[in-house]
């Protein structure tokens, strides 16, 4: 028996209690099909560290799923996109011992080729998997760039030479990566990170400095030390590094520094590169050298630079690279920091990465506006979480990520920023959400409007349009302003005191608050296109583009 497999098929138990009303309602999969649902799952949820709900969302396994069982859009950024595309095969052996199959590699590839061209026909696709496609589609023809991550998961070894080769002659390029995700994989991943001490090489000149209870060390580094630092521990390294891989391929930066380190132009790299920045409780070196100092670190972690780290390692795993980049060095910052001192961790992680494309949840966890949340909901009776947890989730449970989501579209009425500018909810968007005036209780009010809507549209009837799936946000809208003109306020009147009276305003007339708003949506398309035809990939476009917001009514 595998531990590993073992662990992964014992978590599973508890994943199928949790997803099982959901999987049944909306993908109507039961008894001995959750298991394996249950695994897509924890693949999606783990791999793209997800919250519950929008990993399920991304869930397309039933008939006419093209082999994908579950799929992802990412955000737009510097022109492109990713889309993760998972495809899993789980076998109730713990030996763990299977190859992933070949004809899963080939159905992927068959996806791959039909799915992300504009103009290929699509047909026995089922409703969840098609949306997902015509929200990419439609990215294409505005011109974005896709980049394909293609994620073969199971519960054994790697996919074999055959599969290799299939690969290989489908010809992707550098658009599509492929990544086998198993069982050592994500229990890798779950693993509680463990204190890292180690020793660093530095090359020449260092600077070091003392400054109040804290240290500072500025020097230079080989991109091969950095290399075989990544080697020896990984991905523990980057535990308070909110970053995650991004991929060689596709990413335009990591493909930089990959080409600089394979090129004439790899002794510049010192001069192209930020350089990269770890903390650690304690640091000593031999003061008397000039020089080429070893520096014993402990508690070491990488807070920025991540990505510049695990390239350099994945670049320098071709044959010879060790020995050709001996004279590429990088910059190195590494700051000691007093253990207890978390507050001023969490502050020089922010500022090292805020100016990078994060999702900076973790980072805003501890601002006083979310502390200052999280006494007023629980006032109410819910508990808002503002750090992320590995506990289960409560009915009354809110996550900050869903409630910033939430915000935006019912109260900001941006529903556009909501669904497609996560990335910004906590950046350049996060004082207009959590602004000063926002209240417990219309966070908690904002977030049942949404998930009323999420849960609704997770089954939609056959009468309804076909708008409903891309207009979630926007019937959200609706149903907040709605509700608002019921209770004759502003909504700057809604707080503690009125918050049950609009609870039971809410229960008693959500259905037709829904259907009203629903309503709304196709008489506002109605009028930006008149009689004509819509295709889902118009319907895509105009939804991310906030065309309609102007259009629809303010009751």
């Amino acid at each position: 028996m595998n531990i590993n497999a073992s662990i992964i098929d014992q978590r599973l138990v508890s994943v199928v209690k949790n997803i099982r009303q959901r999987a049944y309602e909306e993908l109507r999969i039961q008894d001995n099909k959750l298991k394996s649902l249950a695994f897509v799952y924890l693949c999606v949820k783990t791999i793209l560290d997800l919250d519950d709900d929008d990993a399920f969302d991304c869930l397309t396994e039933g008939g006419g799923d093209f082999g994908v069982d579950a799929m992802h859009i990412s955000e737009e950024y510097d022109g492109e996109f990713t889309v993760s595309l998972f495809q899993t095969k789980y076998k109730d052996s713990l030996e763990a011992r299977s190859n992933f199959p070949e004809e899963g590699i080939e159905s992927l590839i068959n996806a791959i080729q039909y799915l992300f061209d504009p103009s290929a026909q699509l047909k026995s696709i089922n409703k969840r998997l098609l949306v997902k496609v015509e929200e990419a589609r439609s990215l294409i023809r505005d011109g974005y760039i896709p980049q394909v991550r293609a994620l073969a998961c199971n519960n054994g070894l790697k996919w074999n030479e055959s599969a290799q080769e299939a690969i290989q002659r489908a010809q992707f390029g550098d658009q599509v990566t492929w990544e086998h995700v198993n069982h050592d994989r994500l229990v890798h991943i779950f693993r509680s990170p463990k204190f890292i001490n180690d020793t660093l090489q530095l090359n020449g000149k260092a600077i070091v400095e003392d400054m109040e209870f804290s240290r500072v060390l500025v020097g230079k580094i080989s991109v091969a030390e950095i290399a075989t630092l990544i080697e020896r521990h990984g991905e523990r390294l980057l535990e308070r590094n909110i970053r995650r891989y991004l991929g060689l391929q596709g990413n335009r930066i990591n493909k930089s520094i990959h080409d600089t380190l394979t090129s004439g132009e790899k002794n510049n790299f010192y001069f192209y590169n930020n350089g990269i920045t770890l903390i650690c409780s304690n640091f000593s070196y031999n003061a008397l050298q000039n020089g080429d100092y070893q520096v014993r670190v402990e508690d070491l972690q990488i807070i920025n630079g991540g990505q510049t780290c695990i390239t350099i390692y994945k670049t320098l795993k071709q044959p010879d690279l060790f020995h050709q980049n001996s004279q590429a060095y990088v910059l190195l910052r590494l700051y000691q920091l007093p253990r207890e001192n978390e507050d001023l961790v969490q502050k020089i992680t922010y500022a090292t990465n805020s100016q990078n494309p994060v999702d900076l949840k973790d980072l805003r966890a501890n601002d006083e506006r979310q502390q200052q949340l999280e006494i007023d909901i629980q006032q109410l009776g819910f508990r808002y979480r503002r750090k992320r947890s590995e506990k289960s989730k409560e009915p009354t449970d809110i996550t900050s990520g869903l409630a910033a989501e939430a915000i935006l579209a019912v109260w900001r009425e941006k529903p556009h920023q909501a669904k497609f500018f996560v990335r910004e909810h906590f950046g350049k968007l996060y004082h207009s959400i959590f602004t000063a005036q926002l209240n417990g209780a219309q966070v908690i009010i904002a977030v049942q409007i949404y998930k009323m809507v999420k849960n609704r549209l997770g089954r939609p009837k056959s009468n309804e349009p076909d708008s409903v799936r891309y207009a979630p946000c926007f019937i959200a809208m609706q149903m907040g302003r709605k509700l608002l003109s019921d209770l004759n306020i502003q909504l700057e009147e809604l707080n503690h005191r009125n918050f049950e009276a609009a609870q039971r305003l809410l229960e008693k007339n959500s259905r037709n608050y829904f259907s009203d708003a629903i309503q709304d949506v196709q008489e506002a398309l109605r009028n930006l296109y008149g009689d004509q035809e819509i295709s889902l990939q118009q319907l895509s476009a105009t939804f991310r583009r906030g065309d309609l917001i102007s259009r629809l009514p303010k009751d």
